[in-house]
């Protein structure tokens, strides 16, 4: 009998209910219990969904991140924060956010939660630039999900809390779930980190062991008879040292008195798979879908009393799998492995909605190809019944999911011979600007004469309530065109009579029109779906609803032009347009799995490049295309790059450089580690890029010591995912390291995203600091400025 089981479940709840509760909390406006309250109803609701499994996973589960979890569950937190009396949620809150919760109503509960007066100030939104520096975020991998990196020094000591894990295996218990805990493996965790000193990571190996082989014997004596230890780096291209790492890690653990899964995912084993294999564990977990090529040979390679469990079901993406064509591959290794072959999804399903049940809008055609995390679950039950039973116990479900997949493949709404000779026709040419950077920047600087150090934002500005409401009732048909296009336009001028009080240089219109920086612009382009409860977490409380490439791609009718024209002609200062550019569409979009995904891109392409030509021609000097999710596109192996890159940077250039010489083209990227791409980002050529910064701590411009970055650069000077409002010190200090680095002309001052998620009474302060230190740099600086090499041509 094939075991059936699972990696991970979303945890956001199928109507985003941990987003509300997160917020609601954060604000002060309900009581920490309630918070803890909906955690335990979520995951008792998520644990009876996942109850026919023969293993449920248990620890999956997290207020904010999985990896700051275990963090906590190692004891490794933080020098900052370390020595708070109160609850351990207020202090986990504050690695991630900066601030845990803030306002009268948490400081009435002071007593209870045991706060110091002292932690209570640092805790309010508007006290000495509030809280403490939140941990730097990046991506988990190549997804759109975003963890808080552990941090450490050489002197980093870890001491085990298992109570989160305990007391979650206890409600499991007691709900009859046959839990399997899940925790991230020791050498992932390391190498996720982040040495502070620039210490080795590694040599904490030996200290962090003794911690995880606690942790397996605590889980033990739980009950608990599996735990699957998650170890995706080895899908990555690993060094001897880390290689060696693995080797020293489950030889100490192997004498736990539990059953270990490892599990890897996102990728192929590749080199690693006699590593993997010979591991002394219980059991491995592999991608199958990824990392087909790996599933052959581990079966002469494992021996003969390990478990193979196959991810064979995508967790990433939203289509409905092939049953017949995986159980042509996966029943003769039925036979071959019996009780142990193990089948799952790929990884963890928190890439993925909650039911597609709760659809009742979403296009009826498209609707009957996808599938989100429940009804993966479901296929998952019927591959494992027809692998247990045959085919024949099955056969009605069979035919459903292949009359599914057919309607699909032969749909006309799915292929656009228009778009496919289109793409066919391009050429080096349409991704060339006519002059270069040098001649470029002087015939800017004459006609925006911007002062140096100039200051801008990323593009959103606070989506209030008031804009939200109007959104939602327009949606709903309570609210006709024209009043809504009047909300928008209050809301817009706002923001442009905002920005001139604050005396910032280059104007943004604020987004207010926009729900998402991606579904904004797939619901305006041919070839998209939309949800209405598709939602997915991208970090903390912030949920994303990637729309749904199904098709070839068109725009049918310019998507932004009037929003902004209407932005700019409200002011004399210039006004930049914002647009989303073609690879992050695509890496946040749930992407079409029929064809290469560089061909959809190039689709993407020419449909916003048309979109950046119309707004040349409307008189909007500056146009920034976000190109947020360039790196998270990357293959996991750096062999691989080269061709991801390749076409990724000449979707770009396809995109942006159709335009005169005197429009000046940005684009912006946040929260990735893109030192080692940083040649490809250049070679985009924007006039101007914008990047994450703060957190830490300008340590990404460490990639402009050793490379010569030829055109202007933002540093982000602020956090924006923290409520913490910077000082004008602060900021100064991070454009001087900056300035370390680049010649000082060429840098921009910017906070490190946009500010949707934040509220205005936070904005105003912050941007008022920001401007003061670009004052500030600029009569510390000006008189050692120099103009662009060719400025004077």
């Amino acid at each position: 009998m094939t075991t059936i089981h699972n990696l991970g479940f979303p945890r956001i709840g199928a109507k985003r209910e941990l987003k509300f509760a997160l917020e609601s909390y954060w604000k002060g406006e309900s009581s920490r219990d309630a918070l803890k309250n909906l955690g335990t109803e979520l995951r008792a609701r998520h644990w009876a969904h996942q109850q026919d499994l023969d293993w449920v996973p248990v620890g999956d589960f997290a207020f904010y991140d999985q990896v700051l979890d275990m963090s906590f569950t190692l004891g490794n937190l933080p020098g900052r924060v370390q020595g708070f009396e109160g609850d351990a949620l207020d202090n986990y809150f504050r690695v991630a956010r900066g601030r845990s919760a803030a306002g009268s109503k948490v400081s009435r509960s002071a007593a209870a939660s045991k706060d110091s007066p002292s932690t209570r100030n640092a805790d309010h939104p508007h006290c000495c630039g509030g809280g403490v520096a939140a941990a730097e975020m990046t991506k988990w991998f190549d997804t759109n999900y975003h963890y808080i990196v552990p941090e450490f020094t050489a002197a980093t000591e870890f001491k085990l809390d298992a109570s989160r894990l305990v007391a979650q295996l206890a409600e499991a218990r007691a709900q009859g779930v046959k839990a399997k805990p899940v925790i991230i493996g020791p050498v992932t965790y390391l190498s996720l980190g982040k040495a502070k000193d620039n210490s080795s990571k590694l040599d904490l190996l030996q200290r962090l062991l003794p911690i995880y082989a606690e942790l397996l014997d605590t889980l033990a004596a739980q009950g608990a008879e599996w735990v699957q230890i998650d170890e995706p780096i080895l899908v990555t291209e690993l060094g001897a040292d880390w290689q060696h790492a693995f080797n020293t890690a489950y030889h100490h653990l192997k004498t736990a008195r539990i059953k270990i899964l490892l599990a890897t995912y996102f990728g192929e084993l590749a080199e690693n798979k006699y590593l993997a294999a010979n591991l002394p564990v219980a059991g491995l977990h592999i991608d199958a879908i990824n990392g087909q090529a790996d599933v052959q040979p581990l079966l002469g390679l494992l021996p003969a009393h390990k478990v193979l469990s196959l991810g064979v079901i995508n967790g990433r993406n939203i289509w409905k799998t092939d049953l017949s064509a995986v159980l042509d591959w996966v029943e003769p290794l039925a036979e071959r492995l019996g009780k142990r072959l193990w089948i799952a999804p790929t990884c963890s399903l928190l890439h993925v909605p909650v039911d597609l049940n709760s659809e009742e809008k979403l296009d009826a055609e498209v609707k009957s190809w996808l599938a989100y995390a429940l009804q993966k679950l479901d296929e998952l039950l019927v591959l494992g019944k027809a692998l247990t039973l045959g085919r024949g116990a099955v056969k009605a479900e069979l035919a459903e999911n292949a009359a599914a997949l057919a309607a699909r493949r032969n749909s006309t709404r799915v292929h656009n011979p228009a778009v496919r000779a289109a793409v066919a026709q391009i050429t080096a040419q349409l991704g060339q600007r006519q002059s270069s950077y040098g001649v470029r920047a002087a015939r800017q600087a004459a006609l925006l004469k911007l002062p140096s150090f100039p200051t801008t934002t990323i593009g959103s500005f606070p989506q209030t309530a008031q804009i939200r409401q109007a959104r939602s009732a327009f949606k709903a048909g309570h609210l006709d065109v024209a009043s809504y296009r009047a909300a928008m336009h209050a809301e817009i001028e706002r923001s442009v009579r905002e920005q001139e009080a604050l005396d910032l240089d280059v104007l943004v219109h604020g987004e207010a029109e926009r729900n998402d920086m991606v579904e904004y612009f797939g619901e305006q382009l041919d070839g998209y779906a939309f949800s209405q409860f598709g939602w997915v977490q991208s970090y903390g409380s912030r949920c994303v609803k990637p729309p749904i490439l199904f098709g070839d791609i068109s725009r049918p009718r310019p998507m932004t032009v009037e929003w902004i024209a209407y932005a700019q002609s409200l002011t004399k200062k210039p006004m930049k347009g914002m647009l989303t550019g073609p690879v992050t569409i695509l890496n946040w979009s749930f992407v079409r799995d029929d064809q290469p995904r560089s061909v959809s891109c190039h689709q993407l392409a020419l449909a916003i490049r048309d979109e950046v030509l119309d707004l040349e021609k409307a008189g909007v000097p500056i146009i920034q295309i976000d190109e947020a999710a360039l790196r998270e596109g990357l293959p996991l192996r750096q062999s691989q790059w080269q061709q991801y890159l390749h076409w990724a940077v000449e979707s770009f250039r396809i995109t942006a450089n159709g335009v005169a010489d005197g429009t000046q083209i940005h684009t912006h990227m946040c929260y990735s580690e893109f030192n080692d791409i940083i040649a490809s980002i250049a070679d985009m050529d924007a006039d101007v890029i914008t990047i994450e910064t703060s957190r830490s701590d300008m340590e990404l411009l460490d990639a402009f010591e050793n490379f010569q970055y030829p055109n202007e650069i933002g540093p982000g000077v602020y956090d924006i995912h923290s409520p913490n409002i910077p000082t004008v010190q602060q900021i100064v200090s991070l454009m001087e390291k900056a300035a370390e680095r680049i010649p000082a002309e060429r840098l921009w001052v910017n906070p490190d995203c946009g500010l949707k998620t934040r509220q205005w009474v936070e904005v105003i302060p912050a941007l008022q600091n920001m401007v003061a230190a670009a004052r500030q740099l600029r009569a510390q600086m000006e008189p050692q400025l120099q103009m662009p090499e060719d400025a004077t041509a």
